[in-house]
């Protein structure tokens, strides 16, 4: 992690950096039990509640790569190299690793695949919601030349959204070439891809 950056742009043939957390538990010493997860025991507890200091408090799993990962993404935008999330080891807990694949940040949406069978799961945790991409495509037609403050569903957008949307659709015609069931589901037809 410390050499991230200069990993990345160490040659010009650099096409894409994988994430593996549990090879990043392993060199960090860190206590792990799953591939590709977190850990039941790094956790965040609620404060207490004034009025009652007994009751009992909330707690959450804690995701310890977040930093790691955002790094990465940001060292691989850099050099224009594809970041990839590594593969989720639990394959039965297909729930989880939709969840998993879920939290992946947009900029990572590829992860590595090393069971059969389990790519299909990984794969939907990964595909943009048809809902999130016809909201995107709905911006774009509000703001075509991606410039001014306009409001959309009671919300302000602006050329950050509109570029954020632009990523979005691209990525959802890449998927509807190469997949007719997407293709409807976003909406495109055969001959808008």
């Amino acid at each position: 992690m410390t050499n991230l950056e200069d990993i990345a742009a160490a040659s010009p043939r650099m096409q894409g950096m994988s994430f593996g957390p549990a090879d990043l538990a392993a060199s960090r010493r860190m206590k792990t039990t799953r591939v590709g997860g977190g850990h039941p025991g790094y956790r965040v507890i609620e404060d207490p509640d004034p009025d009652n200091p007994e009751a009992v408090r909330a707690t959450a799993q804690q995701d310890p790569w977040h930093y790691s990962i955002a790094r990465m993404v940001d060292a691989c935008t850099a050099v224009g190299a594809l970041p990839f999330y590594g593969p989720y080891g639990d394959i039965k807990d297909v729930a989880d690793a939709r969840r998993s694949s879920g939290r992946v940040p947009a900029r990572l949406r590829r992860r590595l695949v090393v069971a059969p069978g389990a790519d299909r799961y990984r794969q939907e945790g990964l595909l943009p919601p048809a809902d999130e991409v016809a909201f995107a495509k709905k911006v774009i037609e509000a703001i075509p030349d991606g410039r001014g403050v306009h409001m959309i569903d009671g919300k302000m957008q602006d050329d950050a959204t509109w570029k954020q949307c632009q990523v979005m659709v691209q990525l959802a015609e890449m998927l509807a070439r190469k997949d007719p069931e997407l293709a409807e589901a976003y909406g495109f037809t055969p001959a808008a891809v």
